[in-house]
């Protein structure tokens, strides 16, 4: 059992902990900055800061990944995302809102999350064994899946008790007891490196395009989030309300979600013997929900088309991490994952800044349709090179 063995418990409980809190936050700092504000322009604002970071530095955060020691640098990536948000969480409980103030703040967050993903993605392989990786990701994402059921609504009683200020300190607290977790995992020396920070991303560059069946895949998220991501979040509300009133959409969002977690529940009792394969056919069920929005579905069918979303994205995401860690050598796992993680969140506010203007001019249910169908073409496309379809 992978739970027995300490080096992946430690982990576990540390991403446990981190996500539990984390799944808070965005409930938590929308009502906070709203009820502090009253204007949803600063919101935006703080969501923007925190983006802009992570993304300009996610190369230099899977840089620092391979060159470091990742239980290090992922023990004080987490002391300094606790120390932001619960300065953040000061600034609200105090009742000392300015905007520049709290942007600021979250340009701080944003940075230090930038080194936190490459190296979450990299220590796996440093604590289960090559066979144990599909499972260990899959007990992940059903965490992941389970928590965000439960933390969004965990933090609207809280911001409802207490005010969001005290949610997000809740997160804040949350990543330290996740450093504390992590601090006891075993320490694994980098693979040493002569070329220096510029000269180990032009590296990490190289490998990741001589690799065959990284860059399809990559490629085809970064079509995906392009056109899911966004239609999904601003015309899926709409167009739900539209037919089925506003509460269908909060149903809709949970089926989803339920989705997530049953099949991350069955990949790590059933992992596929070609998970890249397996992944790239069920990830074209991901375009369901979007299909389900643009053809007008009744809100029965929209939440089966929503679950089926869910259970095409649990096992796209699983079996992805699992033949980057298992197939990509540590030395430049870091930085093969920052890339692919750049790729896929750039292409996210580019989706949501033309999401809006398309569907004035066409009409949302025909862009959902049009992203529906891009999204499994994209899915699928990556088939197209053998060595996806045939790797193990």
């Amino acid at each position: 059992m992978l739970l027995l063995a300490p080096p992946f418990r430690n982990f576990y409980l540390g991403r446990l902990v981190s996500l539990a809190g984390s799944a808070m936050t965005p409930v938590a700092l929308a009502f906070a900055v709203l009820d502090a504000s009253g204007r949803p322009g600063d919101l935006g604002i703080v969501l923007a800061c925190q983006l802009g970071p992570h993304l300009a530095l996610l190369l230099v955060g899977g840089a620092v990944a391979d060159r470091l020691p990742r239980r290090a640098v992922l023990v004080l990536a987490n002391l300094g995302a606790g120390v932001t948000q619960g300065a953040i969480a000061l600034v609200f409980i105090g009742g000392a809102y300015r905007l520049w103030l709290v942007a600021g703040l979250a340009l701080l967050a944003g940075a230090v999350e930038a080194f936190t993903s490459p190296a979450l993605r990299g220590i796996v392989p440093e604590l289960v064994g090559p066979d144990d990786l599909g499972r260990a990701n899959a007990l992940l994402s059903t965490t992941r899946s389970a928590v965000l059921i439960v933390g969004p609504t965990v933090a609207g009683l809280v911001v409802v008790a207490a005010g969001g200020g005290w949610a997000i300190a809740v997160d804040a607290v949350s990543f330290v007891a996740a450093a504390f977790f992590l601090s006891r995992l075993p320490r694994v020396a980098p693979v040493p490196s002569d070329s220096g920070l510029v000269g180990g991303i032009r590296d990490g560059w190289r490998a990741f395009v001589a690799i065959p069946w990284v860059w399809p895949v990559a490629l085809a998220y970064a079509v995906i989030n392009l056109v899911n991501t966004g239609p999904w979040q601003i015309l899926g509300p709409s167009l739900t309300a539209a037919r089925a009133g506003e509460a269908a959409w909060g149903v809709v969002l949970s089926v989803r979600a339920v989705g997530l977690l049953v099949m991350s529940a069955v990949m790590y009792r059933l992992p596929p013997r070609r998970p890249l394969l397996f992944g790239r056919l069920c990830g074209a069920l991901g375009a369901c929900g979007l299909l389900g929005l643009g053809l007008g579905v009744g809100p029965v069918w929209l939440a089966a088309c929503a679950f089926l979303g869910g259970v095409g994205f649990a096992a796209s995401g699983i079996t992805w991490d699992s033949a980057l860690q298992r197939h990509v050598d540590s030395a430049h796992l870091g930085r093969v994952a920052s890339i692919d993680d750049l790729l896929s969140f750039a292409a996210i506010p580019l989706g949501q800044l033309l999401v809006g203007p398309a569907a004035a001019a066409f009409g949302g249910a025909r862009v959902a349709v049009c992203c529906g169908l891009v999204f499994a073409v994209a899915a699928l496309a990556p088939l197209g090179v053998r060595a996806v379809r045939v790797l193990s």
